[in-house]
């Protein structure tokens, strides 16, 4: 792609030169609004109303009303769009927390959003959409980090965004960027979610497999038996059920507050991993590690000593079935059927030990676990190269966009050649 005939200095380090005919301005001399942002009181939810949306409702760049906080009155929402009322071609960008996450309303369905969300409405020296692409570029991204407070979490305010620079092409460049973005990153778009899906479904196939052997076993001609589970179904006549009593002793975790040290030599593991580092270890063997409160449906694997907080139990070997089976028993167990706690999902000690497990016999156990171990490492394989796609994608499409709306490439001619 070429580059414009001729250049000169922005003034702005973080975008470097720009084309001659272009300037810079700050970002409150595009607007006929002051920037604001959404009311900081919470509304009264309602069933059927006015939609009423915080950051969570932005993905991926665009509204996802599905993810809204509820709906509100009627009435609320004229009087919350007294203060802000987004509309079609609007800017929404976070200003706490999530610093940095924007969309553009494409929408002309009434909504309002709460106070992390500020508006930035574009007036007529500018084109929307363009600055909507110029506010993804890596370089106003990091210049929104850099101007951050921080109190609780990242924030910024907006009588900071409004006096932070930007740069104004010729409108009909800014048009001409626009039509060239649009159809580029549509396209990357849609490699991103095929790729996406691929990664789904090979997980999905996955799962299936584990599902598969560990209940049904390799051999496709086998004689089955009920086994009178309903998420097991048929299991082979040689094998039994087995409670996970029988199996593994369950022992609770405990409270960390004596041995914690910032270098402590052994990982100290809640239900997400480790949460931080301590003097002393609780057990030193290979283990699976089931959650007792909050996140109970991600039981791991550990084999090194560690220490273990409360909200988990830690599995000792009782009998030839090892850890790492029972692992992938557990991808079997529809944890819904016993969670228990609204707030706060709960597993109970004699929850798991009750649980039934189909025990095939130790040689065709062996073999599964062989089997499986190499299959799922050409799906995992697939998976991380899948995964390394999509993240080059993103790094392509953003660093297309911040080349583009910053000047460094030239695509005015980018639609005649297309409709040649």
């Amino acid at each position: 792609m070429k580059s414009y005939s001729s250049y000169k200095n922005s003034g702005m380090e973080w975008i470097g030169k720009i084309p001659n005919d272009w300037n810079r301005t700050f970002i409150k001399n595009l607007v006929d609004i002051k920037i604001t942002d959404g009311p900081h009181l919470t509304p009264k939810w309602i069933d059927n109303g006015i939609p009423f949306l915080s950051v969570e409702s932005i993905q991926n760049s665009k509204i996802d009303f599905s993810k809204r906080r509820g709906d509100i009155l009627l009435e609320d929402h004229i009087e919350y769009s007294k203060k802000c009322k987004p509309i079609l071609n609007d800017i929404l960008l976070v200003k706490s927390g999530s610093v940095g996450k924007l969309c553009i309303v494409e929408t002309e369905i009434e909504f309002n959003v709460w106070s992390p969300l500020c508006l930035i409405r574009i007036n007529k020296k500018g084109l929307p959409k363009y600055y909507y692409y110029f506010f993804h570029t890596k370089y106003f991204q990091i210049l929104l980090k850099l101007n951050c407070g921080i109190n609780t979490q990242p924030n910024i305010g907006m009588g900071v965004i409004e006096n932070l620079k930007v740069i104004i092409p010729p409108k009909e460049t800014q048009s001409q960027i626009v039509s060239f973005l649009d159809t580029k990153t549509q396209k990357i778009d849609e490699l991103i979610e095929k790729t996406e899906k691929k990664i789904e479904l090979l997980k999905e196939k996955r799962t299936s497999l584990i599902n598969h052997c560990v209940t049904k076993g390799l051999n496709p001609n086998v004689e089955m038996k009920d086994s009178g589970v309903e998420w097991i179904g048929e299991i082979p006549s040689g094998w039994d059920l087995i409670r996970l009593k029988y199996l593994f002793s369950l022992e609770g975790g405990k409270g960390p507050k004596n041995i914690q040290e910032d270098d402590g030599q052994y990982p100290i593991l809640g239900t997400g991993g480790e949460i931080d580092r301590g003097s002393d270890f609780l057990y030193d063997k290979p283990t699976l590690l089931l959650g007792r409160k909050g996140t109970i449906d991600k039981p791991f694997l550990f084999e090194e000593p560690f220490w273990v907080s409360d909200v988990m139990y830690y599995t000792i070997q009782k009998k030839d079935v090892t850890p790492k089976y029972l692992f992938l028993l557990f991808k079997l167990i529809p944890f819904e059927y016993f969670k228990y706690g609204s707030t706060q999902p709960s597993m109970s000690r004699l929850d798991y030990e009750s649980m039934l497990f189909p025990i095939p016999p130790l040689k065709e156990r062996s073999l599964i676990t062989e089997y499986l171990d190499e299959q799922t490492q050409k799906i995992d394989t697939t998976i991380e190269k899948e995964t390394q796609r999509i993240g080059l994608l993103k790094e392509y499409r953003q660093s297309l966009i911040s080349e583009v709306v910053t000047g460094k490439i030239d695509v005015r001619d980018y639609n005649e050649k297309v409709m040649k």
